[in-house]
This record gives C-alpha cells, structure tokens and sequence, in this order.
C-alpha cells in the first residue's frame, strides 16, 4: 500500500500551518505543549522542519503569541468602535477581552514564555496594544477617560484573572465571573464621570 505524498507547502504556508497547530495546542493542553517536536507531529512535518523555519520553539511561541496578539487588538479594536457608534454592547468588549487572555491563552502563554527566560515575550502583545489604543485615542471625546487608562485597567484585570482569577474568586466565595463585572462596572463609571464632569 502507497502512502499518500505530503502537499508541498510554500514557506508561508508551512509557518502559517505551524502557528494555527501552535494555537490549537495551546488551548487544548496548556503553554508547555506548545513544542517544536508537537507541533511538527500535528501538521506532519519533522522537527527540522520546523526549527528550518523558526530556528527554535522559542521562536515558534514569538510567533505564535504575536499573532494571536494582532488577532485579539483586531477583534476588540473593531468591538471597540462598534461600541461607540451604540451598536455593541460595553460588556461585549470586556468578555472579548477577559477570552483572549483566558480561554484563548495569551495570559498564560505570555507568563510561561517570561518564566521561561524570555523577557521579551509580552512585546508583540504590548505593541499590538499600544497601536490600537493609539488609533482608538484619535477618536476620545472631550472629557472621556484617556483610552490609556482604560485599555491599562481591561488588559490587567483580564491578564490577572486569566492567570489566578477562578481559584482566587472560590477563596473569597465570589462568582468565577465576579472580575469581568467589576471590569465592566471600571468600563461603565468612566464613561458616566465622562458624560456627567464636575463643575
């Protein structure tokens, strides 16, 4: 019986094809199932293959965690605006947000990489960040809250909560949900102090 020839992938292709297999690890067993060796056995390539084309696992993770970072600022960069033109809901941001880092495992990715020694792990995320949060900054009303210390206050909670938010809520006997409300209700009383300043 003759076994079916692999499809040749073109550079791209093959990275692409790794970084997708990368992300379905991650979710699925945790950051530290995110290697070379697994990796290359999901898309069926080798080991060389793949250190040919990233040079090392922490090369792969770069990658990996940069593009789920361009991933996450598109989706709530676009909720964002949808919020403000009255089409979305505030809390849809603030779930969006709280799933990247969670379930979708950017914070513990991001925490594994730094504790692995790579120091530079958060910078696609923080750059990523730092542009939509630019961009968005064009578009702040006279008297909002500077989109900086909002977008500073979502991205910590959520990266907290991603990383001790469940066994921290069931050690003070709040809801597994108890920080994404107070992250909206953060959300919510910038925006009422915005449409109601002082005098």
């Amino acid at each position: 019986m003759t076994s079916t020839p692999r499809k040749r992938l073109s550079p791209t292709e093959s990275r692409d094809a790794a970084v997708e297999a990368a992300r379905a690890l991650l979710v699925e067993s945790g950051p530290g199932a995110v290697t070379l060796k697994a990796v290359a056995g999901r898309i069926g390539r080798t080991h060389a293959n793949l250190l040919h084309h990233f040079g090392s696992a922490e090369a792969l993770q770069t990658a990996l965690i940069t593009r789920m970072a361009a991933d996450i600022v598109g989706t709530i960069g676009a909720a964002v605006l949808r919020v403000r033109a009255g089409e979305l809901d505030p809390r849809e941001v603030v779930e969006m947000t709280f799933d990247a880092f969670g379930k979708g495992g950017a914070g513990a990715l991001a925490s594994w990489m730094i504790l692995s020694g790579n120091t530079d792990a958060l910078d696609p995320i923080l750059t990523a960040i730092h542009d939509l949060v630019d961009e968005l900054a064009e578009g702040d009303m006279p008297g909002d809250q500077p989109i900086q210390d909002q977008t500073l206050t979502l991205v910590l909670m959520a990266l907290g909560d991603a990383l001790m938010g469940a066994p921290m809520a069931r050690a003070l006997g709040l809801p597994a949900t108890r920080a994404r409300e107070l992250a909206l209700d953060a959300l919510l009383a910038s925006k009422d102090a915005a449409a109601c300043p002082s005098a």
